[in-house]
């Protein structure tokens, strides 16, 4: 899908055509580089299980690598916690940060394939920014992305998503997301 010469991501696309002109007009402002648009998206997923078995922390690798399309990276300790069995430099979980057209198709199958098929569905939560213009949300089970096949899954694990945008208010990137069709309950 990205390999392909001259192709622009569907939501790409949709915010240099209409979502920059929409946002200029809402918030008025002078410069078109004073518009809010999307810097980065982080997924990371923390492995508890870790502890017992770190083949998990391999299997988590995997699918998120799936997922993301990116290889991701595993994240490690940075310190012995004795009461959860945790010791310096042991795998914990894995991340990946998304920028460009990863990062737009990424939000386009969010939106219109993954969060579909959560169930009992009923919007994310509008309040989950941060005061700085940047949305966390997080999934319990991240066998809502189609990529991942069911039959070969050991265990269901969530995942946190973070929208980093380049806005200065929360309203500002709630109006930006909003544009790209996030579905907020409030």
């Amino acid at each position: 899908m990205l390999d392909q010469v001259g192709y622009i991501p569907r939501l790409k696309a949709l915010y240099r055509e209409t979502v920059r002109a929409a946002l200029k007009a809402e918030f008025g402002y002078k410069n078109d580089m004073q518009i809010p648009r999307l810097d980065k998206i982080v997924l990371n997923m923390g492995v508890g299980e870790a502890v017992k078995d770190t083949k998990k922390v391999k299997s988590a690798e995997g699918d998120m690598t799936t997922i993301a399309g990116q290889k991701a990276v595993v994240t490690y300790a940075k310190k012995s916690i004795a009461g959860f069995r945790v010791r310096e430099e042991m795998p914990l979980g894995c991340k990946v940060t998304l920028r460009g057209d990863r990062m737009y198709e990424f939000l386009d199958r969010l939106v219109t394939v993954a969060l579909p098929r959560v169930r009992d569905f009923r919007g994310v939560k509008g309040t989950s920014f941060d005061g700085r213009g940047n949305y966390a949300m997080g999934l319990k089970e991240h066998i809502v992305f189609p990529e991942i096949d069911f039959d070969k899954v050991d265990d269901v694990l969530g995942m946190d998503i973070i929208i980093c945008t380049t806005a200065n208010t929360d309203a500002e990137a709630k109006a930006l997301l909003k544009q790209f069709s996030m579905p907020f309950n409030s």
